[in-house]
């Protein structure tokens, strides 16, 4: 991928509401050559999608979120490819990635009470065949996402004390 359209990328994770011609600008490329850009890589699947970083806890929906630690056993001829699917086609779960370490798939879930991730982790999740175990961690709170972050430090509060 050449220069232009990492700069493109860059440009766009920071703030995708970022026009085209505002890109161009900023990088002093012609705006033709900038939308070209954009174009293809959303042709090619480099940029999936558009969309915004929620703080969710500053809405009143209130939502579950929880982390999970997966072993499984590779199946033959897929290894964890066939696995992931069957995971990440579920509607609950937001993210999966192949890890390396002490377990091999990381799944995001996310569920209207902790009733809905515990039922989905021992009705859907450990009942999968090459699924060996999982470890369940609840998300508390979200203090930085994608860069992002969230509650801004309102600095040092405490009184200033000299001698």
């Amino acid at each position: 991928m050449d220069d232009r359209k990492l700069k493109v990328l860059e440009l766009l994770k920071e703030d995708a509401r970022r026009s085209p011609q505002l890109i161009a600008t900023m990088l002093g490329q012609p705006l033709n050559e900038v939308e070209q850009a954009i174009a293809e890589m959303e042709q090619e699947h480099v940029i999936v999608k558009y969309a915004p970083v929620i703080n969710w806890s500053k809405v009143d929906d209130q939502k579950v979120t929880a982390l999970i630690e997966v072993q499984i056993t590779p199946e033959r001829g897929r290894g964890f490819e066939g696995i992931a699917e069957r995971i990440y086609l579920y509607p609950e779960v937001k993210t999966v990635y192949l890890m390396s370490g002490a377990y091999d798939l990381l799944v995001e879930v996310e569920g209207r009470t902790l009733n809905d991730v515990a039922s989905f982790v021992s009705s859907k999740l450990s009942t999968i065949d090459s699924v060996l175990s999982t470890k369940t961690f609840f998300i508390l709170k979200k203090y930085k996402q994608d860069g992002i972050i969230f509650e801004e430090n309102e600095g040092d509060q405490r009184l200033l004390v000299t001698p």
